[in-house]
């Protein structure tokens, strides 16, 4: 872990979804330094699944060392943002740091993405990071340390990025965008630079979207708080950047990352938008020994491997199971012994079988049968699968994550 400095003591930190997650590990890394944390997020009374409001992260920054402002911000309202911006500079003088991480997420491909869910992608990522950003520069110019963060991706153009959720990476990248235009408009004046986690972070969203299990594969928040602050303490001229957490904690000298992991050794997701695994997949050697085998006759028939897991599948079955999941599974296999096989963890007792299910369809996956006894057995991630192309889906994403425990626990038997 990176030691604080004092380095911010003093200093006025507006961030955007500091209510929780990403944000408030933020907002409590610059409060151990004894900063002002203006908390601009839209939770002002408890949410049912997610854990924490402006009140209750204003309370721990307290009693981490910092002041705290709450303030109720839907960054869809200018009005809103206005509003703490004048708040913050009348409480606290000024503003000295903004942090834009108020995100919304939407992954599915274009003709399953509701207008409605577009708006509040395009709305809350590229549009509240770009009006808070305006609304806080004319203090930014007056500070002496003058930081815009945004919680936005590199901007890689490989269309794998954009295939499976156009839309959210459209409106991701506008952050983005948003860095490269400002660093170069406010250059010697303000540093404006993204921060993007090269693993999956373990948040209270993570857990709905993933469901329990998912957490062994994230790392802390704390790493990004912790490379956060990295970039806080740099100078004005360090601007334009697009950082990695990982990388930029490197720079600094640490070495263990495994202080940083939920379960210290387990593989880790890694996050959106980064090339690096899964380019390493599918240019695998055994991609192209896949083809060669597919030529020759298989001395054991495909079938067999497909049957076997889902016989696995069903004998691990249990109404816990079913109870936790609640969704059915249908599965698109191509190549040698495909076709349609379903798994339904809705109804008593679960049931998988050849063939469409007797009720629709949650989620649908599409994708080689090689592929699918890999990612059943632990050989092949789903996320990799995912993001490489090789898996296509269809339906509610959230269910489909979830799906990913059950592989888990199945990884042993097969």
């Amino acid at each position: 872990m990176l030691p604080n400095t004092g380095k911010l003591a003093g200093c006025t930190v507006f961030i955007t979804g500091a209510s929780r997650g990403i944000g408030k590990a933020i907002a409590l890394k610059a409060a151990k330094d004894g900063a002002n944390i203006v908390i601009a997020a839209k939770t002002a009374q408890a949410h049912p699944k997610l854990a924490g409001t402006i009140y209750s992260a204003a309370e721990e920054i307290k009693a981490a060392g910092g002041k705290a402002l709450p303030c109720v911000v839907d960054v869809r309202d200018e009005q809103q943002i206005s509003s703490a911006v004048e708040k913050a500079v009348e409480k606290f003088g000024g503003i000295d740091i903004l942090v834009n991480n108020a995100s919304a997420i939407s992954l599915t491909n274009t003709l399953e993405t509701p207008t409605k869910k577009v708006d509040l992608m395009m709305n809350v990522n590229t549009r509240g990071t770009y009006l808070t950003s305006k609304a806080c520069i004319p203090y930014l110019k007056k500070s002496k340390i003058a930081h815009i963060l945004n919680l936005s991706p590199p901007l890689n153009l490989n269309p794998l990025w954009f295939k499976q959720h156009c839309a959210y990476t459209i409106a991701k990248y506008g952050m983005s965008l948003c860095v490269l235009g400002m660093a170069e408009e406010f250059k010697g004046e303000i540093a404006v630079n993204a921060l993007w986690p090269k693993t999956a972070i373990h948040t209270a969203a993570m857990d709905m979207l993933g469901g329990s299990g998912i957490e062994s594969q994230c790392r802390k928040v704390d790493i990004i708080a912790d490379a956060a602050y990295c970039i806080f303490k740099k100078p004005k001229s360090f601007t334009g950047n697009f950082i990695i957490d990982e990388n930029i904690l490197k720079e600094e000298g640490i070495k263990n990352f495994d202080v940083y992991a939920i379960t210290p050794g387990h593989p880790l997701l890694p996050d959106f938008f980064l090339d690096e695994q899964p380019v390493i997949v599918t240019k695998k050697p055994e991609t192209h020994e896949l083809k060669e085998e597919e030529a020759q006759p298989s001395p054991k028939p495909r079938s067999g491997a497909v049957e076997g897991t889902f016989r696995i599948v069903k004998d691990s079955l249990s109404e816990d199971v079913v109870k936790a999941t609640q969704a059915i599974y249908q599965f698109e296999l191509s190549g040698e012994d495909g076709g349609t096989w379903f798994l339904d963890l809705k109804s008593k007792g679960g049931n998988v079988g050849y063939g469409e299910p007797s009720d629709r369809a949650d989620v649908v996956m599409s994708m080689s049968t090689d592929d699918f006894v890999k990612m059943f057995s632990g050989k092949l991630k789903p996320t990799i699968a995912f993001m490489s192309g090789r898996l296509k889906i269809k339906g509610n994403m959230a269910l489909a994550i979830k799906l990913e425990k059950l592989m888990n626990q199945m990884n042993a038997r097969l």
